[in-house]
């Protein structure tokens, strides 16, 4: 997962990026030539985005870029990666050397992923 700044981020008005709002639902929307997602997190404590990112990752086999925006905290990287996220555009005032490191604690994990879906231990050697 990539790490920028809410200042390297650039909304861009294009009809290859989608800017959502987080109650938007991806069933209903026309993907074909869509390369970036932009989701949207009013508030950390506001998850929808991440049932989006889920859902465009695993049912609607989105193969872009998925950038988590808005309210994003360093304790919420790991679950977005996780659940499809690409990139993930930090709030104003958080580290981004302290979240790449967030990141780089967690090497792997026993249980599938949105993008991963098959476990570690279900994996021919």
């Amino acid at each position: 997962m990539k790490i920028i700044t809410a200042q390297e981020h650039q909304a861009v008005e294009s009809p290859a990026v989608l800017s959502l709002a987080n109650d938007v639902d991806p069933r209903t929307l026309d993907l074909n030539g869509v390369t970036r997602i932009d989701l949207h997190f009013p508030a950390f404590t506001d998850g929808r985005a991440y049932s989006q990112a889920f859902l465009l990752r695993r049912r609607l086999r989105f193969a872009g870029e998925l950038r988590a925006t808005g309210d994003v905290l360093i304790d919420q990287l790991v679950q977005m990666r996780r659940t499809g996220f690409d990139v993930a555009v930090l709030k104003d005032g958080v580290d981004a050397s302290a979240a790449q490191r967030q990141l780089d604690r967690y090497a792997g994990f026993y249980q599938g992923s949105a993008v991963d879906t098959q476990p570690p231990f279900a994996k021919a050697a």
